[in-house]
């Protein structure tokens, strides 16, 4: 057991390996003071209620390198579990001086994505009852979508495209260079495999007959208040999937997800949800 919730994100160590590297630099100045043979036991827990996510990074990061019957790391829970303050999620017993060299790099991960699943989770609880999915968008923080889409999965949401590479979507500034929804869908008919979704996003409710009309496999209702979306959703039910976007919050979600739409996308999942603070401790009686 590692903690992670499988399938784990692609090039994580190398993530994990260069955020590492690049907080120990040419050495670690305090640990020096450290008796290089000191051995400690050591855990970390939760600081607040929240998911749990980033442990399969922290265990790497945090593991002994030299199977030794008096060193050890032990995972006591997995990515996507609920904690509450005070929850062990991880203890072990290594040198010391390893253990403050690789504890921040390991805290960062823990506190970044377990604050994404959180907060993912506090979304979809709140649209529970509805047929309505919880999506995360591309606003991610560069070099780390693989592990914030983990963390979205991991708190019960559900990943939209990766990136330009795995699905189609059609927004204002493609439409106003196209020309507008039809000449847009039919030059993506044209172009896209065929295996790939279409998406337009739509901000009238002319522009969605348009793109209904068009072929759109997905309509994205942007900015619309939940009585057009409802209206919308009412009048094309069945022909396409709609999904709501902006002014998406924990308080109006439930209000778009009432509307029938079956995706809805919310971009502070990975731009600005809050980190789960946990902190790491040695122990005062070594075992």
């Amino acid at each position: 057991m590692n903690g992670w919730n499988l399938p784990a994100p692609d090039q994580w160590e190398q993530m994990a390996w260069n955020s590492f590297m690049e907080d120990l630099g040419n050495g670690d100045l305090s640990g020096a003071c450290l008796d290089p043979e000191h051995i400690t036991s050591w855990y970390i827990e939760a600081q607040a209620s929240g998911v749990v996510c980033g442990l399969g990074i922290a265990h790497w990061l945090l593991r002994p390198e030299e199977p030794r019957p008096d060193l050890g790391i032990r995972v006591l829970r997995t990515d996507g579990d609920r904690v509450e303050r005070g929850t062990r999620v991880l203890e072990g017993r290594f040198y010391s001086a390893a253990i403050v060299a690789k504890e921040r790099s390991a805290l960062n991960y823990l506190m970044l994505l377990s604050g994404t699943a959180s907060l993912t989770r506090k979304f979809v609880d709140a649209v529970e009852g509805t047929q309505a999915k919880i999506v995360d968008t591309r606003k991610t923080i560069p070099g780390m979508r693989s592990l914030q889409k983990y963390a979205v999965r991991c708190g019960g949401g559900t990943n939209h495209r990766r990136g330009l590479y795995d699905g189609v979507m059609l927004k204002d500034n493609h439409l106003m260079a196209l020309g507008g929804v039809s000449e847009g869908v039919r030059r993506a008919k044209r172009s896209a495999p065929h295996t790939v979704k279409i998406e337009v996003e739509c901000e009238t409710l002319e522009q969605v007959d348009e793109a209904v009309a068009a072929g759109a496999d997905i309509i994205m209702l942007d900015n619309m208040d939940p009585f057009s979306m409802r209206e919308a959703v009412l009048k094309h039910r069945g022909r396409c999937s709609f999904e709501a976007s902006g002014g998406v919050s924990l308080e109006t979600v439930a209000q778009f997800a009432a509307t029938g739409v079956d995706l809805i996308s919310v971009g502070m999942l990975t731009h600005s949800a809050p980190s789960l603070p946990f902190h790491l401790e040695f122990e005062r009686d070594p075992l």
